[in-house]
């Protein structure tokens, strides 16, 4: 064990020394101020507020290569309890914006007075002119989590919380082969440990956990390697305002790697955004994915699960783990518009639908709906960051969800 924890700090230094090396290695950066002309954030807001010389930070806001956008927030954590957080990311080109894709930087810690906490770091970095893109998701949570077992019919009230420790390190780097097309490889590693359930049993009798019954109870590694596609149009993954994204990627869970046990998996992720006014933000967007585990017995909190896409960003309306299955098909659309002309407030309305494979046969029988609006406020108008303040709704769970950036 202690070697395996090893190799993934290594990995985890290097991945850091690339990303300072990337960053040492930029160029000036010229911003379109076009795009933002009469445009309002709340920057500009607080900068009246406080009588604060406005073109000498207009000037020197354009001059920088890192916008960033902090928040603190409160809600409720898994389990029980109020949760505290920061939202932070930082957005920057390393070179002409004409030719390159914004990057972005996502740390949003949160802990709660019982000792929960979740310690998350994202990015996905563009080297200019798109030529190579390092995407990584690296976290370390202490995780509470209900679960209502296997299939898409499981009973509301049978829900069993379960606690666990997680490493997670996902880091792929795609080099482009041809305008907008990508591909590349990668290390996954999901490590699960100290599991433990609520102290009162009985309800795991009643949940279908099937042959997975000890899972939750055990340690479980699952680490290989990635392969990845990539064809994305668009310029800014936090807020597009048009273009097309479709990935694949296919995962190779190896023993010989450290895994629990051999499996392998494929997440092909699909979305649109339509544009109808060039000027205020008037977008319908698409987003659908497909997970599946093609081959091999995946340990059971591996398995496919709502809202647990890369960026736990689906399923809004349900509790996160709601339906689990070896397969998981999800389709969602978003109405995004400005309300003020200067792009300050504006909003969102929202549905999505979901659907797991059953247990036995492997089918997709039962489809779960959810609906749901939100508000947003221009953070960053230079980066396009918003804050999302959104309400979803299911049969039997009200949301609510405070976000920087979009969920899609």
């Amino acid at each position: 064990m202690k070697k395996h924890l090893s190799i993934q700090v290594l990995l985890l230094s290097c991945f850091m020394g690339f990303f300072v090396c990337s960053l040492q290695a930029q160029k000036p950066v010229l911003i379109d101020t076009a795009r933002i002309t009469g445009k309002k954030d709340l920057i500009d807001i607080l900068k009246k507020l406080f009588k604060v010389d406005q073109q000498k930070i207009d000037s020197s806001r354009l001059k920088k290569k890192f916008q960033f956008s902090l928040i603190p927030v409160a809600g409720n954590a898994a389990g029980g309890g109020r949760a505290v957080a920061t939202a932070f990311n930082a957005a920057f080109y390393t070179d002409r914006e004409s030719t390159t894709s914004l990057s972005t930087i996502t740390f949003s810690p949160w802990f709660t007075l019982d000792g929960k906490f979740v310690l998350p770091f994202r990015n996905l970095i563009w080297l200019p002119n798109d030529m190579l893109l390092w995407k990584g998701d690296t976290r370390f949570m202490i995780y509470p989590q209900y679960t209502w077992g296997l299939g898409g019919n499981t009973n509301e009230a049978d829900k069993v919380l379960l606690q666990y420790n997680y490493l997670r390190l996902y880091h792929s780097f795609l080099k482009k082969i041809k305008r907008q097309f990508f591909i590349g490889a990668g290390y996954d590693l999901d490590f699960r440990f100290n599991g433990s359930h609520e102290n009162d049993s009985s309800a795991l009798t009643r949940v279908p956990f099937f042959d997975y019954g000890k899972d939750y109870n055990e340690q479980t590694t699952s680490s290989g390697p990635v392969i990845n596609f990539l064809f994305d149009t668009r310029r800014n993954s936090y807020n597009p305002p048009r273009g097309a994204y479709f990935s694949v990627d296919y995962r190779f869970n190896l023993e010989s790697l450290g895994s629990t046990s051999s499996w392998q998996s494929v997440f092909i992720d699909a979305r649109k955004y339509f544009s109808f006014n060039k000027r205020l933000q008037n977008i319908l967007a698409f987003w659908s994915y497909y997970w599946a585990v093609t081959n091999g017995r995946t340990p059971y909190l591996d398995l496919p699960s709502i809202g647990w896409d890369y960026y736990n960003r689906s399923g809004r309306g349900f509790e996160q783990n709601r339906y689990r299955g070896k397969s998981l098909l999800y389709f969602e659309s978003e109405y995004r518009r400005d309300i003020s002309r200067n792009g300050f407030w504006g909003f969102v309305v929202f549905a999505n639908v979901h659907t797991v494979s059953e247990y036995e046969g492997n089918a997709f029988v039962y489809w779960h709906p959810a609906v749901g609006t939100g508000l947003r406020i221009k953070f960053n108008k230079i980066s396009r960051t918003n804050i999302g303040i959104d309400v979803g709704v299911s049969k039997d769970f009200t949301g609510i969800y405070l976000s920087l950036g979009e969920a899609f």
